[in-house]
C-alpha cells in the first residue's frame, strides 16, 4: 500500500464519488481533492505535474518531459525518475487523470473531474475582454481583479527546470498584462487617486516597464500632482538612458507633453466611480404627480424636446432645463409632471431635491450632494467632506448612468452647479424664482400665469363639471380674480370643492371684494399656507399635535425612534400617526422609518405650534425630550466603543433612556446616519435650560469628527456651543466646548488654534471643578506638544492629564495619557521607558475590552518599537491598529497608520513599501490635515529618491514646502535642506 492518504469517500464501499480535484500552477505548484491538499511530492515531481498541467490535456513524450526538468544535462537514470514521479501522481490523482498513452503521459482535465487555477484566470480574463468591448467597464474590472486573484504568490514558485522557468517568465508576463489593463480601467473609470499608490509600487518592482510609468503619470496629473507626473518622466528617460541607452518611447513622450499643456482631453473626475452593486441603487424621488394637471401643452412639449436629447440612442448630450417665474406660477406642477413623463427615458432612476432657495435657509449643496451620494448607493463612510470632492464623486457614480434630477426652488446658478450630473445621457430640470441666465448650457424657460381657458379648466377639474358648467360666467370671474395664477386658482377651487353648500357665484362674491381678496386666496407664499391650512383643519387633535410638534426640530428628517421621543408615545403608536399625516400630504416619508417635511410645511407647523401648542411649554418640553432622546442614545454608542470610559458618567441625566441596538455594528451606523440631525439639536439647544446637555451631547457623538465624517458641521456646533455658554458665563460648559473643539482642530492640523482653546478649557475646568475637563485639556495640550516637537511641555501637560485621570477612577482616560507620554519620551531618546508605558497602557484597554482605543494604543507602540529599531514588532503592532481602525471607520486614524508603515519600512530600506503605504495614507487623509500631508509627502519624496525617482520625489518635497511654508511649521527648514542641501550645509 503507497502512503498516499485516502478521503472517506475512497475508503468506504459504496460510497460517493470522490472529489473534484483543483490544481494551482500560479503559485507553489498544489493540488487538492475538495478541500484536502494531496502532496505534490519532492521539486522534480512538482515540475513534473506543472509539465503535464501547462499542456492542457496534450500529451508530453517521455523525452519531453525529460528536457523539461532537466535541459540539456539530465541524470542518467532520467527516464527512471519521470516513470516513477509518474506512477506517485496516478496514485493520488487516479488512472482516469494522468493517463499514459504513445510512450508519454497526459492529465485530463474534464468538468467535474478536475479544474486549473490557470484555466480559470484564462476565462475571466477572456470574458473581461469581451465586457471591456461592450462597454461595461465596471464588470470587466470585476472579472480581472477575479482573475489576478487567482495568483498566490510567484508562479510555480519553487519549481525547478528550463520548462518551467520559461513558463514562469510567460505567465508573469501575462500578469503584468491583466494588471496595466485592469489599471487601465480604474482610470477610466477615474480611481486615478486609488490607482497612485499601487502603480507607484509596481514601477519600483517593474522599473523599466514603460507602460506602468505611463499609467502612473496619468494617475498623478488626474490626481492633481502635475509637477510629480512630469518627474516621473524625467526618472524613466534618466533611467532608460543609463540602464538600456535608449529614449522614452512615443506613447510616454506625447503624454509628458500633453501634461505640460494641460490637455483638457486628460482630465477625468478626481474621484472614483461607484462600484456596481449585486442590485443597482435606482433611485425613484420624483414627488407625486398632481391627477388634475391641465395646460401647459407647449411647455410640456418643449421641455419633452430637451430631455430627449439626453435619453436619445446617441445620448450625446447631458440636458439642463431651467424654469422661471412667479411664486405660484406652476414651476414645480409643470417639471414633475414632465419628469414623470420621462421616467422610462431615464432607467437608472430619478433623483429629487426642494433647493428651499424662497426661504431663509437655502439647502447647501454640499448636503444636498450628500443625500444624493446616499439615495444612489454610495456608504456613508465613502462620502467625503468638501463640496467639491462631493460634487466630483456624484458626477463620477453617474458616469454610464441615465438618470433625471430634479432640482426644485433653487436660490441661484450657484447653488445649482454642484448639483448638475455633467454626464451625457442624463439630464438636470430646475425651478427657480430667478433666471438663471449664468447657469451655462441650460435651456431657459420662462413660465406665465395660465390662459383663461386653461385657468377654466383647472378649475373646472378640481370643483366638478356639473358645478362650474351651471356658473361659467361666475367660474370664468373666480379665475380672473385670481389673475390666472394656478397656486391661487387651486386654492380657490379648493375651498369650493370642500363647501358643497357654496355656490360658484358665492366664491366670486367673496373674491370681487379687492380689500378682501388676498385674505381669501392668500397669494404668493401667503397661498401656501392657506393650502396647509386647509389640512391642517381635517387633523384629528393627535395628528394636529404631531403635525405641530415634530415641525419643531431642525434636522434634514427625523427617524421614526427620535419622533416618538418627540411626541412622548411608544413607537407604534407614532408611527399610526405619521403615516396618517404621510397620506394626507403632511408629511413626506424619506425611507421606511424616516419622516420629513417640507421646509414650508415645517415653517407652518411650526406658526400653529406657536398659535395652538397648550400649555406653551409644551413646545420646549418636547424639543427636551428629543435633545434627551439622542443624548442618552449618542452616550450609549459611546460606551458601546469605549467600555470602561468615565464620560458617559459625567454626561448630563437625561430622562428617556435612549435608543438600544442588537450589536455594536449598528451602533455605529445609527450615529452616523443621525449626524446632521444630532448636530442640528445641539444648535437648537443652546438656552440656558438645555446648553449642557447639548453640550454633553457633542462630547458623545466625538465619533462624528474623528472619523473625518461630518467635521466641517460638527465644528460649526461646538464654535456655537462655545459662543453661548460664554454668553452664558457657564464655565462647565465653555470648558467641555473648547476641548471638544481643540480635539476637531487638532484633527485638522490648525494647532495655534487648538493650543490656545486648550489653555483656556484648562482654566475654565479648574473653575468648574469639572474632572472630564481637568483630564481631557491637558492631554489635548499633551498631543498639541507631540506634533510641535515640545517635549518638556508635552511631558508635564500629560504627567498632569495622568494625575487628573486617575483621580477621577477614569482608566480608559489614564490609558490614553500614558501612550501620549510614550510618544514624548520615545521622542526625547527614552525609548525603553516610552514602550514600558504604552505597554502599561495596552494592558489597561485588553482589560476593559476596548477596541478603538486599543488601536491608538498598538499605534503608539508601533511609534516606540519603530523608533527602537525594532521594525518587525513595529509593523506588528501598526498593522493590528489598521485593522481595528478599517473595521470602526476611523478614517483619518487609518490614513495616518499608513504613514507610520511607511516610515517603518522607509528605515528598513525598503523604499518601494514605503512609497506604497505613503500613497495610501495620501489618498485616504490622515489626522492632522494639511501639517500632516506635508509630512506624508516629505516621507514619499525620501521613498522616491531611494528608488531612483528623483525628479518625482523633489516634486513632492516642493509642495510638502509650499504648505509648511504657509502655515509657519518647523519641518520647512528640513525641507529647503532636502531640496538644496548644499546651501543647507
Amino acid at each position: 500500500m503507497d502512503d498516499v492518504p485516502r478521503v472517506p469517500e475512497q475508503s468506504r464501499p459504496g460510497s460517493e464519488e470522490p472529489a473534484a480535484l483543483r490544481f494551482g500552477v500560479l503559485g507553489p505548484v498544489r493540488a487538492w481533492r475538495g478541500e484536502n491538499p494531496l502532496p505534490a511530492g519532492s521539486p522534480q515531481q512538482r515540475a513534473l505535474l506543472a509539465a503535464l498541467l501547462l499542456r492542457e490535456g496534450r500529451t508530453a513524450t517521455a523525452s519531453e518531459l525529460i528536457d523539461a526538468l532537466w535541459g540539456e544535462e539530465p541524470p542518467s537514470q532520467a527516464l527512471a525518475a519521470v516513470r516513477t514521479y509518474a506512477s506517485r501522481l496516478r496514485k493520488a490523482l487516479g488512472t482516469n487523470v494522468l493517463v499514459s498513452e504513445s510512450g508519454g503521459y497526459a492529465i485530463r482535465l474534464t468538468p467535474g473531474v478536475g479544474t486549473l487555477d490557470l484555466a480559470e484566470a484564462q476565462e475571466r480574463a477572456s470574458d473581461a475582454e469581451k465586457a471591456r468591448n461592450t462597454g461595461d467597464l465596471c464588470k470587466a474590472r470585476e472579472l480581472l481583479r477575479h482573475a489576478l486573484g487567482t495568483w498566490d504568490g510567484e508562479t510555480l514558485a519553487g519549481v525547478p527546470g528550463p520548462y518551467a522557468e520559461r513558463q514562469r517568465t510567460r505567465l508573469e508576463e501575462w500578469r503584468l498584462q491583466l494588471l496595466e489593463s485592469r489599471l487601465d480601467m480604474d482610470l477610466e473609470q477615474g480611481c486615478h487617486a486609488e490607482a497612485v499608490s499601487e502603480l507607484t509600487a509596481l514601477t519600483a518592482a517593474h522599473p523599466l516597464r514603460e507602460r506602468l510609468r505611463e499609467l502612473l503619470m496619468l494617475a498623478l496629473y488626474r490626481s492633481g500632482r502635475q509637477a510629480e507626473a512630469l518627474a516621473v518622466y524625467a526618472d524613466t528617460r534618466r533611467l532608460l538612458a543609463d540602464e538600456l541607452g535608449v529614449d522614452p518611447r512615443a506613447g510616454l513622450k506625447e503624454l509628458q507633453q500633453r501634461i505640460l499643456q494641460a490637455d483638457p482631453g486628460l482630465a477625468e473626475p478626481s474621484a472614483p466611480a461607484a462600484e456596481p452593486a449585486a442590485a443597482p441603487v435606482r433611485p425613484a424621488q420624483l414627488p407625486a404627480t398632481v391627477t388634475d394637471f391641465t395646460g401647459r401643452a407647449s411647455f410640456v412639449q418643449e421641455l419633452s424636446d430637451v430631455l430627449a436629447s439626453a435619453s436619445s440612442a446617441e445620448g450625446r448630450v447631458m440636458a439642463v432645463s431651467a424654469l422661471a417665474g412667479i411664486g405660484g406660477v406652476g414651476k414645480t406642477t409643470l417639471a414633475v409632471h414632465v419628469a414623470h413623463q420621462a421616467r422610462s427615458s431615464f432607467p437608472n432612476g430619478q433623483l429629487y431635491v426642494d433647493l428651499q432657495g424662497a426661504g431663509s435657509r437655502a439647502a447647501e449643496p454640499e448636503t444636498v450632494l450628500g443625500a444624493f451620494l446616499r439615495a444612489l448607493g454610495t456608504a456613508d463612510p465613502a462620502i467625503p467632506d468638501s463640496l467639491e470632492e462631493r460634487s466630483a464623486l456624484y458626477r463620477s457614480v453617474l458616469d454610464g448612468r441615465r438618470v433625471l434630477v430634479l432640482l426644485d426652488n433653487a436660490r441661484d446658478a450657484a447653488q445649482v452647479r454642484p448639483l448638475l450630473p455633467g454626464t451625457e445621457g442624463c439630464a438636470a430640470l430646475v425651478t427657480s424664482r430667478v433666471r438663471m441666465v449664468d447657469l451655462a448650457g441650460a435651456h431657459l424657460v420662462d413660465l406665465d400665469v395660465m390662459s383663461p381657458e386653461e385657468a377654466l379648466q383647472l378649475f373646472t377639474k378640481i370643483v366638478g363639471q356639473e358645478r362650474v358648467a351651471s356658473e361659467r360666467e361666475a367660474a370664468l370671474d373666480v379665475v380672473a380674480a385670481c389673475g390666472f395664477l394656478p397656486l391661487a386658482i387651486r386654492i380657490a377651487a379648493s375651498r369650493l370643492a370642500a363647501r358643497r353648500t357654496w355656490t360658484v357665484s358665492v366664491l366670486a362674491a367673496k373674491l370681487a371684494d379687492e380689500r378682501r381678496r388676498l385674505d381669501e386666496l392668500q397669494a404668493g407664499d401667503l397661498a401656501v399656507k392657506a393650502t396647509f391650512e386647509l389640512g391642517y383643519g381635517q387633523l384629528e387633535p393627535a395628528q394636529a399635535r404631531a403635525f405641530r410638534l415634530l415641525g419643531l426640530a431642525d434636522g434634514p428628517d427625523i427617524s421614526l425612534a427620535a419622533a416618538a421621543a418627540v411626541l412622548d408615545l411608544p413607537v407604534d403608536d407614532t408611527e399610526d400617526l405619521l403615516e396618517s399625516l404621510v397620506d394626507m400630504s403632511l408629511l413626506e416619508s424619506a425611507a421606511p422609518g424616516r419622516y420629513r417635511y417640507h421646509d414650508l410645511v415645517r415653517l407652518y407647523a411650526r406658526a400653529c405650534a406657536e398659535r395652538d401648542e397648550q400649555p406653551p411649554g409644551e413646545r420646549g418640553a418636547a424639543m427636551s425630550r428629543l435633545l434627551d432622546f439622542y443624548l442618552a442614545t449618542a452616550a450609549r454608542v459611546y460606551a458601546i466603543e469605549r467600555p470602561g470610559d468615565r464620560t458617559v458618567d459625567h454626561l448630563e441625566v437625561t430622562r428617556h433612556p435612549g435608543q438600544e441596538f442588537s450589536d455594536d455594528g449598528k451602533a455605529l451606523d445609527w450615529l452616523h446616519s443621525e449626524a446632521a440631525c444630532i448636530l442640528a439639536c445641539v444648535q437648537q439647544s443652546l438656552g440656558p435650560e438645555t446648553l449642557r446637555r447639548g453640550v454633553d451631547l457633542l462630547l458623545a457623538a466625538k465619533d462624528l469628527t474623528e472619523s473625518g465624517a461630518s467635521s466641517l458641521t460638527y465644528e460649526a456646533a461646538t464654535r456655537a456651543a462655545r459662543d453661548a455658554a460664554d454668553a452664558l458665563g457657564d464655565a462647565h460648559a465653555a470648558g467641555r466646548c473648547r476641548v471638544t473643539l481643540t480635539q476637531v482642530l487638532s484633527t485638522a492640523g490648525r494647532f495655534d488654534e487648538a493650543a490656545e482653546e486648550a489653555e483656556r478649557a484648562t482654566a475654565l475646568g479648574q473653575a468648574a471643578k469639572d474632572p472630564w475637563t481637568s483630564g481631557n485639556a491637558p492631554n489635548e495640550l499633551g498631543i498639541i506638544a507631540i506634533c510641535r516637537n515640545e517635549h518638556a511641555a508635552g511631558e508635564a501637560h500629560l504627567l498632569k492629564a495622568i494625575d487628573s485621570f486617575r483621580a477621577d477612577g477614569n482608566r480608559p482616560g489614564e490609558a490614553s495619557a500614558l501612550c501620549n507620554l510614550s510618544r514624548v519620551l520615545v521622542s526625547m531618546d527614552r525609548t525603553s521607558a516610552g514602550i514600558e508605558l504604552v505597554q502599561q497602557g495596552i494592558a489597561i484597554y485588553d482589560e476593559l475590552g476596548l477596541t478603538v482605543r486599543l488601536a491608538n494604543a498598538r499605534y503608539a507602540l508601533g511609534i516606540a518599537l519603530g523608533y527602537a529599531g525594532r521594525g518587525n514588532e513595529a509593523l506588528q503592532q501598526l498593522t493590528e491598529a489598521l485593522t481595528i481602525f478599517i473595521e470602526n471607520r476611523q478614517r483619518l486614524w487609518e490614513g495616518t497608520t499608513h504613514f507610520r508603515i511607511a516610515q517603518v519600512h522607509l528605515a528598513a530600506r525598503r523604499p518601494a513599501k514605503a512609497a506604497q503605504h505613503a500613497e495610501q495614507a495620501l489618498s485616504t487623509g490622515c489626522i492632522g490635515g494639511d501639517w500632516m500631508r506635508a509630512n506624508v509627502l516629505t516621507l514619499l519624496g525620501r521613498a522616491l529618491e531611494g528608488l531612483g525617482q528623483v525628479d518625482r520625489a523633489r516634486a513632492c518635497w516642493n509642495e510638502a514646502l509650499t504648505i509648511h511654508e504657509q502655515s509657519g511649521a518647523p519641518e520647512a527648514a528640513e525641507l529647503r535642506s532636502l531640496l538644496n542641501p548644499i546651501a543647507a550645509a
